[in-house]
C-alpha cells in the first residue's frame, strides 16, 4: 500500500490526482486550489526578508448546491497534515446580530493544531509509553512486587517474585487480564498556562475555570478492567513525555504559516442586492466582523497571540440569490481568485455512482453484504439511476449530486427492508429493475412540488 505524502510535500498535480479519487469533475476548481495549496509550500522556502511580504491566495468557490464545494473541503483536510477547519458563516448571524464571536474560528483552528502537534509527538514516544504502561499495570497485578528485593530476607523470595511478575508479564501481553478489575488512581491535572486567564472568550474562561479547579483536586482512585486502566496510564504517561511548551510553539508556527479555514454558506451573509431590512444589517456585521480575521490581525487565545496574516481562506458558496458583488467591496477585495463550478450532468452522476474510492453503489453493496445479500449493478442500471437523478434535478429543486443518494435509498428500499430474508443470495440490480422501482418517481415529480 503506497502512503499518501504530506499535504506540503505533494505538488499540485499530485494534489488534484488525490481528489480525482474522490470527486468527480470541477478540474479547474482542483487546479486552483492544489496551485494556492503549494504556494504556501513554496513562500516557507522564502528568505525571511521576502516570505513576510508573500500573502496567501484567498479564493471563493461559486456554485450550485451538491457539486462538490464542500466534499473538496472535506477531502483537502483528510490530506492535509496543516491544521484546517470549516465553518459556516451563519453560525455567526444565529444569536442577536452577529451571533458567536467570529474570532472562534481561529481559537478552534489552533485548538486543532495543539492535537495535531501533541498526537505526533506522543507518537514519537509510543514505545516508552507502552513500557511505562506495562510496568504500571504489573505493580497494579503485583502489588507486592513494589516492595524492592533488598528488603526481602531471603534472595530465593526475591527470584521467585521476580520470575512471577515475568509470567504475569507474558500473560498481560496475551491478553489474559483485560477484563480483571484494579483499583487505580487517576490524576485528573490539566495542563494550563498563564495566559488561559486572559483568554476572552467565554468558553475560554470556563475551561480556565475548570482548569484552575483541578489543579487543587487529588488524585482520585477508582475501579476499572485492565483494558481501561491500560487506556487511563498511556493518556496520563504520554502527558508526562509531551513538553507542552513545544507543542505550543509547533502548534503556533503550523497556523500562522498553514493554517487553513474554510468559510462554508458564505453567499449566506451576503446582502441582497436593493434590499436594506433588519436581516441584512446583521449580515453585512458579519462581514465586517470577519474582514479583519481574513486581513490579518491578532487573535488572543488560550495558546497565546495568534496572527492570522498568513491563514489560507477559502470561502464557498450557491450564490443562488445573491452574487458575490453583494459582498461588502472590502471583502471581496480579500479573496481576488474566484472559481466557479460547473453544474453536474448525468454523465457526472454515471461516474459518481461507480469511480470514487467511496462510491454510492459500493456502499451499499458493503452495507447488504454485511446480511449476506450480494448485489450487483450492471452498466445500463448505472446509467439509467443517473438519468432519472438529472431528471428530477432538472424539474425540481437542483441539489446536485444528493439526489442520487435520494434515488438509491428509493431504489433500494423494498431490498433493505428484507435483506435478511435473502441472506445467501446474489441480486442484480438490471435497468427493467431501476425502471419498476422509480418509475414513480419520475411520473409524479410534478405533482409532487405541490405537496408539503
Amino acid at each position: 500500500m503506497n502512503k499518501i505524502p504530506l499535504l506540503d510535500e505533494m505538488k499540485p498535480s499530485q494534489i488534484v490526482e488525490e481528489l480525482d479519487k474522490y470527486i468527480i469533475g470541477q478540474k479547474q476548481a482542483k487546479r486552483t486550489i492544489a496551485v494556492a495549496i503549494r504556494n504556501r509550500t513554496r513562500r516557507k522556502r522564502l528568505p525571511d526578508e521576502i516570505r513576510d511580504e508573500v500573502s496567501p491566495k484567498n479564493m471563493i468557490l461559486i456554485g450550485p448546491t451538491g457539486c462538490g464545494k464542500t466534499e473538496l473541503a472535506r477531502r483537502i483536510s483528510k490530506l492535509s497534515n496543516a491544521p484546517f477547519i470549516k465553518v459556516e458563516a451563519t453560525k455567526f448571524t444565529e444569536v442577536g446580530y452577529v451571533g458567536r464571536d467570529v474570532e472562534s474560528m481561529v481559537r478552534d483552528l489552533m485548538g486543532i493544531s495543539m492535537q495535531m502537534v501533541t498526537k505526533e509527538m506522543s507518537e514519537s514516544h509510543k514505545e516508552e509509553v507502552e513500557k511505562k504502561v506495562e510496568e504500571r499495570l504489573l505493580d497494579l497485578l503485583l502489588p507486592l512486587n513494589n516492595v524492592s528485593t533488598t528488603e526481602i530476607s531471603s534472595s530465593s523470595i526475591a527470584e521467585s517474585s521476580k520470575a512471577t511478575r515475568e509470567k504475569f508479564r507474558q500473560m498481560l501481553k496475551d491478553g489474559k487480564f483485560e477484563e480483571k478489575e484494579v483499583e487505580i488512581a487517576v490524576n485528573n491535572k490539566a495542563n494550563i498556562g498563564i495566559e488561559m486567564v486572559g483568554a476572552t472568550s467565554m468558553d475560554d474562561l470556563q475551561n480556565a475555570m475548570n482548569s484552575l479547579g483541578s489543579i487543587f483536586q487529588q488524585p482520585k482512585k477508582r475501579t476499572c478492567s485492565i483494558k481501561r486502566a491500560r487506556d487511563l496510564l498511556r493518556e496520563e504517561e504520554t502527558q508526562k513525555m509531551v513538553d507542552p511548551d513545544k507543542a505550543k510553539d509547533e502548534a503556533k508556527e503550523r497556523v500562522e504559516q498553514m493554517g487553513i479555514i474554510f468559510i462554508d454558506e458564505v453567499d449566506k451573509i451576503a446582502s441582497s442586492e436593493g434590499q436594506r431590512n433588519g436581516q441584512d444589517v446583521s449580515r453585512e456585521g458579519v462581514q465586517r466582523d470577519i474582514l479583519p480575521i481574513v486581513e490579518g490581525t491578532q487573535v488572543s487565545t488560550k495558546w497565546g497571540i495568534i496572527d492570522t496574516t498568513h491563514i489560507l481562506f477559502i470561502a464557498s458558496g450557491a450564490f443562488h440569490v445573491s452574487k458575490p458583488s453583494d459582498l461588502i467591496p472590502e471583502l471581496q477585495g480579500r479573496f481576488p481568485l474566484r472559481v466557479e463550478l460547473e453544474e453536474l450532468t448525468a454523465d457526472d452522476f454515471e461516474r459518481i455512482l461507480v469511480e470514487p474510492k467511496n462510491a454510492i453503489t459500493m456502499q451499499y453493496h458493503e452495507l447488504l453484504k454485511t446480511e449476506g445479500v450480494d448485489i450487483e449493478f450492471d452498466r445500463e442500471a448505472i446509467r439509467r439511476i443517473s438519468e432519472i437523478a438529472y431528471e428530477v434535478n432538472a424539474t425540481n429543486e437542483n441539489i446536485g449530486a444528493r439526489r442520487l443518494y435520494t434515488v438509491m435509498e428509493k431504489l433500494l428500499e423494498e431490498l433493505s427492508f428484507s435483506a435478511d430474508e435473502c441472506s445467501g443470495q446474489t441480486i442484480t440490480i438490471t435497468k427493467e429493475y431501476v425502471d419498476q422501482r422509480l418509475s414513480d418517481v419520475v411520473q409524479d415529480q410534478d405533482l409532487s412540488r405541490f405537496i408539503l
